[in-house]
Protein backbone atom coordinates (compact mmCIF):
# COMPACT_ATOMS: atom_id res chain seq x y z
CA UNK A 1 0.00 0.00 0.00
CA UNK A 2 1.95 2.59 -1.56
CA UNK A 3 0.80 6.75 -0.63
CA UNK A 4 1.47 9.90 -1.78
CA UNK A 5 0.46 13.32 -1.31
CA UNK A 6 -2.67 13.02 -3.96
CA UNK A 7 -4.39 9.41 -2.89
CA UNK A 8 -3.79 9.52 0.61
CA UNK A 9 -7.69 8.64 2.55
CA UNK A 10 -6.57 9.27 6.12
CA UNK A 11 -9.82 8.28 7.21
CA UNK A 12 -8.69 4.76 5.59
CA UNK A 13 -5.51 4.74 7.97
CA UNK A 14 -8.24 5.69 10.97
CA UNK A 15 -10.08 2.66 10.52
CA UNK A 16 -7.23 0.43 10.60
CA UNK A 17 -6.32 2.09 13.53
CA UNK A 18 -9.20 2.35 15.24
CA UNK A 19 -9.63 -1.52 14.96
CA UNK A 20 -6.10 -1.86 17.10
CA UNK A 21 -6.42 -3.06 20.40
CA UNK A 22 -2.64 -2.08 21.59
CA UNK A 23 -0.91 0.11 19.45
CA UNK A 24 2.91 1.06 19.66
CA UNK A 25 4.54 3.94 18.60
CA UNK A 26 8.02 4.28 17.84
CA UNK A 27 10.65 7.12 15.93
CA UNK A 28 14.16 5.93 14.48
CA UNK A 29 17.04 6.75 16.63
CA UNK A 30 18.54 9.51 17.93
CA UNK A 31 15.05 11.03 17.64
CA UNK A 32 14.55 14.54 16.60
CA UNK A 33 11.72 16.79 16.43
CA UNK A 34 9.93 15.52 13.75
CA UNK A 35 9.31 12.08 14.97
CA UNK A 36 9.13 13.06 18.79
CA UNK A 37 6.16 15.68 18.02
CA UNK A 38 3.93 13.57 15.69
CA UNK A 39 4.64 10.43 18.60
CA UNK A 40 3.46 12.85 21.09
CA UNK A 41 0.26 14.04 19.10
CA UNK A 42 -0.94 11.08 18.27
CA UNK A 43 -0.51 9.51 21.65
CA UNK A 44 -2.65 12.65 23.12
CA UNK A 45 -5.41 11.38 20.25
CA UNK A 46 -4.87 7.87 21.68
CA UNK A 47 -5.79 8.87 24.84
CA UNK A 48 -9.06 10.50 23.91
CA UNK A 49 -9.81 7.26 22.00
CA UNK A 50 -9.25 5.09 24.75
CA UNK A 51 -6.81 2.92 23.36
CA UNK A 52 -3.81 1.07 24.83
CA UNK A 53 -0.79 2.55 23.75
CA UNK A 54 2.82 2.96 24.49
CA UNK A 55 5.78 5.32 22.82
CA UNK A 56 9.23 3.04 22.77
CA UNK A 57 12.05 4.61 21.24
CA UNK A 58 15.47 2.95 20.99
CA UNK A 59 17.14 6.19 22.04
CA UNK A 60 16.38 7.96 25.08
CA UNK A 61 14.26 11.26 24.85
CA UNK A 62 16.92 14.25 24.17
CA UNK A 63 16.89 16.56 27.13
CA UNK A 64 16.03 19.50 24.65
CA UNK A 65 13.36 18.08 24.22
CA UNK A 66 11.98 16.93 27.76
CA UNK A 67 9.15 19.49 27.70
CA UNK A 68 7.36 17.12 25.29
CA UNK A 69 7.29 14.72 28.17
CA UNK A 70 4.92 16.24 30.92
CA UNK A 71 2.91 12.84 31.18
CA UNK A 72 5.50 10.73 30.85
CA UNK A 73 4.31 8.72 27.68
CA UNK A 74 7.64 8.68 26.22
CA UNK A 75 9.71 5.10 27.32
CA UNK A 76 13.10 3.93 26.34
CA UNK A 77 13.19 0.15 25.13
CA UNK A 78 13.92 -2.54 28.05
CA UNK A 79 13.88 -5.90 27.05
CA UNK A 80 12.79 -7.01 30.81
CA UNK A 81 10.05 -3.76 30.73
CA UNK A 82 8.82 -4.56 27.04
CA UNK A 83 9.33 -7.45 25.37
CA UNK A 84 5.81 -8.97 27.33
CA UNK A 85 4.24 -6.08 26.28
CA UNK A 86 5.09 -5.77 22.73
CA UNK A 87 3.97 -9.58 22.22
CA UNK A 88 0.33 -8.59 22.66
CA UNK A 89 0.82 -5.28 19.92
CA UNK A 90 -1.67 -5.23 17.04
CA UNK A 91 -0.14 -2.30 15.08
CA UNK A 92 3.18 -0.74 15.24
CA UNK A 93 2.98 2.95 14.35
CA UNK A 94 6.51 4.41 12.64
CA UNK A 95 7.43 7.95 12.30
CA UNK A 96 9.97 9.92 10.04
CA UNK A 97 12.37 6.54 10.00
CA UNK A 98 13.48 7.11 6.26
CA UNK A 99 13.99 2.94 6.95
CA UNK A 100 12.69 1.02 9.15
CA UNK A 101 16.14 -0.63 10.40
CA UNK A 102 16.70 2.53 12.01
CA UNK A 103 14.63 1.77 15.14
CA UNK A 104 17.17 -0.54 15.57
CA UNK A 105 15.64 -2.99 18.85
CA UNK A 106 12.74 -1.73 18.56
CA UNK A 107 12.82 -2.49 14.91
CA UNK A 108 14.06 -6.12 16.00
CA UNK A 109 11.21 -6.69 18.40
CA UNK A 110 8.44 -5.74 16.18
CA UNK A 111 10.10 -8.07 13.79
CA UNK A 112 9.93 -10.99 15.62
CA UNK A 113 6.77 -10.30 16.70
CA UNK A 114 5.24 -10.50 13.09
CA UNK A 115 3.03 -6.96 14.43
CA UNK A 116 1.44 -5.09 11.40
CA UNK A 117 3.32 -1.96 10.77
CA UNK A 118 2.01 1.47 9.79
CA UNK A 119 4.64 4.08 8.36
CA UNK A 120 4.15 7.38 8.12
CA UNK A 121 6.86 9.80 6.86
CA UNK A 122 8.05 12.16 4.31
CA UNK A 123 11.47 10.60 3.06
CA UNK A 124 11.62 8.24 0.33
CA UNK A 125 11.91 4.69 1.26
CA UNK A 126 13.29 1.25 -0.78
CA UNK A 127 10.36 -0.41 -2.51
CA UNK A 128 10.68 -3.59 -0.06
CA UNK A 129 10.08 -1.86 2.64
CA UNK A 130 8.13 -4.28 5.10
CA UNK A 131 5.38 -2.10 6.14
CA UNK A 132 1.96 -3.59 5.94
CA UNK A 133 0.26 0.12 5.52
CA UNK A 134 2.98 2.95 3.90
CA UNK A 135 2.08 6.59 4.10
CA UNK A 136 4.43 8.51 2.13
CA UNK A 137 3.78 12.19 1.15
CA UNK A 138 7.61 13.71 -0.28
CA UNK A 139 6.19 16.74 -0.29
CA UNK A 140 4.91 17.08 3.19
CA UNK A 141 7.54 19.45 5.39
CA UNK A 142 7.31 17.23 8.03
CA UNK A 143 5.69 13.68 9.11
CA UNK A 144 4.14 16.56 11.73
CA UNK A 145 2.16 17.58 8.79
CA UNK A 146 0.81 14.22 8.11
CA UNK A 147 -0.05 13.61 11.37
CA UNK A 148 -1.82 16.74 11.41
CA UNK A 149 -3.98 15.67 8.34
CA UNK A 150 -4.69 12.27 9.47
CA UNK A 151 -5.83 14.27 12.96
CA UNK A 152 -8.22 16.26 10.77
CA UNK A 153 -9.66 13.91 8.90
CA UNK A 154 -10.50 11.30 12.25
CA UNK A 155 -10.77 13.38 15.52
CA UNK A 156 -14.07 14.79 16.65
CA UNK A 157 -13.42 17.13 18.77
CA UNK A 158 -10.91 19.93 18.42
CA UNK A 159 -7.23 20.11 18.97
CA UNK A 160 -5.76 20.25 22.12
CA UNK A 161 -2.91 21.96 23.45
CA UNK A 162 -1.07 18.68 23.89
CA UNK A 163 -1.11 17.15 20.63
CA UNK A 164 -0.16 20.91 18.53
CA UNK A 165 2.65 20.81 21.16
CA UNK A 166 4.15 17.96 18.98
CA UNK A 167 2.74 18.84 15.33
CA UNK A 168 4.50 22.70 15.91
CA UNK A 169 7.76 21.26 17.41
CA UNK A 170 7.59 19.12 14.80
CA UNK A 171 7.54 21.23 11.29
CA UNK A 172 9.45 23.75 14.01
CA UNK A 173 12.55 21.46 13.29
CA UNK A 174 12.28 20.16 10.08
CA UNK A 175 11.86 23.76 8.83
CA UNK A 176 14.69 25.32 10.27
CA UNK A 177 12.12 27.81 12.06
CA UNK A 178 10.27 28.17 8.74
CA UNK A 179 13.12 29.69 7.63
CA UNK A 180 13.93 26.35 4.58
CA UNK A 181 12.50 26.32 1.09
CA UNK A 182 10.12 23.36 2.21
CA UNK A 183 8.26 25.99 4.18
CA UNK A 184 4.65 25.56 3.10
CA UNK A 185 1.13 27.36 3.81
CA UNK A 186 0.18 24.17 6.08
CA UNK A 187 3.06 25.15 8.18
CA UNK A 188 2.21 28.81 8.67
CA UNK A 189 -1.50 27.28 9.48
CA UNK A 190 -0.55 25.12 11.82
CA UNK A 191 1.42 27.93 13.93
CA UNK A 192 -1.14 29.53 13.73
CA UNK A 193 -3.25 26.82 15.22
CA UNK A 194 -0.47 26.16 17.87
CA UNK A 195 -0.78 29.90 19.10
CA UNK A 196 -4.53 29.74 19.41
CA UNK A 197 -4.46 26.88 21.60
CA UNK A 198 -1.88 28.89 23.86
CA UNK A 199 1.19 26.58 22.59
CA UNK A 200 4.52 28.43 24.18
CA UNK A 201 5.65 28.76 20.82
CA UNK A 202 9.12 30.80 21.88
CA UNK A 203 9.75 28.71 24.66
CA UNK A 204 9.89 25.85 22.38
CA UNK A 205 12.47 27.86 20.40
CA UNK A 206 14.54 28.40 23.66
CA UNK A 207 14.46 24.58 24.94
CA UNK A 208 15.36 23.30 21.49
CA UNK A 209 17.47 26.28 20.78
CA UNK A 210 19.01 28.13 23.24
CA UNK A 211 19.99 25.75 25.70
CA UNK A 212 23.55 24.77 24.75
CA UNK A 213 25.62 22.82 27.69
CA UNK A 214 29.28 24.11 27.91
CA UNK A 215 30.08 20.94 26.71
CA UNK A 216 28.32 21.53 23.55
CA UNK A 217 29.87 24.48 22.50
CA UNK A 218 33.37 22.99 23.84
CA UNK A 219 32.68 20.25 21.08
CA UNK A 220 31.31 23.20 18.69
CA UNK A 221 34.92 24.84 18.91
CA UNK A 222 37.34 21.94 18.05
CA UNK A 223 35.18 21.92 15.26
CA UNK A 224 35.43 24.91 14.36
CA UNK A 225 38.87 25.22 14.58
CA UNK A 226 39.53 22.20 12.05
CA UNK A 227 36.77 23.21 9.36
CA UNK A 228 38.38 21.56 5.76
CA UNK A 229 36.54 23.55 2.18
CA UNK A 230 36.80 22.08 -0.87
CA UNK A 231 35.66 23.25 -4.47
CA UNK A 232 36.90 26.97 -3.87
CA UNK A 233 34.41 26.68 -0.50
CA UNK A 234 32.00 25.32 -2.29
CA UNK A 235 32.00 22.03 0.00
CA UNK A 236 32.76 22.45 3.43
CA UNK A 237 33.69 19.28 6.08
CA UNK A 238 34.48 18.29 9.47
CA UNK A 239 35.42 15.24 10.99
CA UNK A 240 33.90 14.40 14.85
CA UNK A 241 35.77 11.96 16.90
CA UNK A 242 35.12 9.82 19.74
CA UNK A 243 37.99 11.75 21.37
CA UNK A 244 36.98 14.81 20.58
CA UNK A 245 33.68 13.94 22.33
CA UNK A 246 35.59 12.98 25.46
CA UNK A 247 38.23 15.43 25.14
CA UNK A 248 34.85 17.72 25.85
CA UNK A 249 32.72 15.62 28.04
CA UNK A 250 29.91 15.64 25.62
CA UNK A 251 27.57 13.67 24.24
CA UNK A 252 26.45 12.14 21.39
CA UNK A 253 23.18 13.98 21.32
CA UNK A 254 25.58 17.51 21.58
CA UNK A 255 26.20 16.90 17.61
CA UNK A 256 22.99 17.66 16.56
CA UNK A 257 22.59 20.62 14.40
CA UNK A 258 26.36 21.40 13.65
CA UNK A 259 26.40 20.18 10.03
CA UNK A 260 23.47 23.08 10.10
CA UNK A 261 25.99 25.76 11.62
CA UNK A 262 28.89 25.09 8.70
CA UNK A 263 25.91 25.57 6.18
CA UNK A 264 25.49 28.80 6.90
CA UNK A 265 29.18 29.73 6.17
CA UNK A 266 29.09 32.73 3.07
CA UNK A 267 30.27 30.38 0.07
CA UNK A 268 29.17 27.35 1.25
CA UNK A 269 26.87 25.10 -0.40
CA UNK A 270 27.46 21.65 1.01
CA UNK A 271 28.10 20.79 4.45
CA UNK A 272 29.45 17.12 5.68
CA UNK A 273 29.73 15.64 8.95
CA UNK A 274 31.27 11.96 9.18
CA UNK A 275 30.93 11.35 12.52
CA UNK A 276 32.62 8.71 13.99
CA UNK A 277 30.19 6.41 16.23
CA UNK A 278 32.86 3.70 17.26
CA UNK A 279 35.75 1.90 15.68
CA UNK A 280 33.88 0.25 12.95
CA UNK A 281 31.27 2.51 11.80
CA UNK A 282 30.81 6.35 10.98
CA UNK A 283 27.64 8.24 10.46
CA UNK A 284 27.63 10.87 7.72
CA UNK A 285 25.26 13.87 7.96
CA UNK A 286 24.92 16.01 5.12
CA UNK A 287 23.13 19.76 4.17
CA UNK A 288 22.93 21.46 1.27
CA UNK A 289 21.40 24.52 -0.08
CA UNK A 290 20.49 26.37 -3.32
CA UNK A 291 20.64 24.34 -6.13
CA UNK A 292 23.27 21.85 -4.75
CA UNK A 293 21.36 18.62 -3.44
CA UNK A 294 22.54 16.23 -0.92
CA UNK A 295 20.37 12.56 -1.36
CA UNK A 296 22.29 11.48 -4.15
CA UNK A 297 25.53 11.85 -1.76
CA UNK A 298 23.73 10.04 0.55
CA UNK A 299 22.37 6.93 -1.14
CA UNK A 300 25.81 6.63 -2.88
CA UNK A 301 26.72 6.22 0.67
CA UNK A 302 23.92 3.39 1.38
CA UNK A 303 21.56 6.28 2.98
CA UNK A 304 18.65 8.42 1.89
CA UNK A 305 16.86 11.89 2.75
CA UNK A 306 15.83 15.00 1.26
CA UNK A 307 17.46 17.32 -1.22
CA UNK A 308 18.99 19.26 1.10
CA UNK A 309 19.43 17.03 4.36
CA UNK A 310 20.18 13.67 4.17
CA UNK A 311 22.50 10.88 6.01
CA UNK A 312 24.09 7.53 5.88
CA UNK A 313 25.57 5.24 8.59
CA UNK A 314 29.07 3.95 6.86
CA UNK A 315 30.53 0.53 8.53
CA UNK A 316 33.85 1.32 8.09
CA UNK A 317 37.18 2.55 9.70
CA UNK A 318 36.69 6.30 10.17
CA UNK A 319 40.02 6.94 7.95
CA UNK A 320 38.35 4.87 5.05
CA UNK A 321 34.96 6.43 5.39
CA UNK A 322 36.74 10.07 5.75
CA UNK A 323 38.38 9.11 2.05
CA UNK A 324 35.33 7.56 0.54
CA UNK A 325 33.15 10.36 1.57
CA UNK A 326 34.98 13.30 0.21
CA UNK A 327 35.38 11.70 -3.12
CA UNK A 328 31.64 11.09 -3.71
CA UNK A 329 30.74 14.54 -2.70
CA UNK A 330 33.14 16.12 -4.57
CA UNK A 331 32.50 14.19 -7.64
CA UNK A 332 28.71 14.61 -7.05
CA UNK A 333 29.44 18.78 -6.40
CA UNK A 334 30.76 18.67 -9.42
CA UNK A 335 28.68 16.52 -11.41
CA UNK A 336 25.81 19.24 -10.35
CA UNK A 337 28.08 22.78 -11.18
CA UNK A 338 28.30 21.03 -14.39
CA UNK A 339 24.52 20.73 -14.90
CA UNK A 340 23.61 23.73 -12.94
CA UNK A 341 26.08 26.16 -15.21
Amino acid sequence: MNQSKANIDWRVAGEIISSANRILLSTHENPDGDGLGSELAMASYFKNSGQDFKIINTSKLPVEYDYLNTSGVFETYDTHKHSDWIKSVDLALIFDVGDFSRCRSVAEEITKNQIKIMNIDHHPHPEKNGFHYHYVDLSAAATGCMVFDFLLANMKTSFNREMLTGIYTAVMTDTGCFRHSNTDEKCHQIAIESIKVGVNTSEIYQRIYENSSKQRMALLGQILSDVHYELDGTFAWFILTQKMLENAKAEKSDVDGFTDFIRTIKGVQVAMMIFEQDTKSCRINLRGKGKFSVNGIAKSMGGGGHRLAAGAVVYDRLDRVVEKGIKIAMQSIEEEASSNA
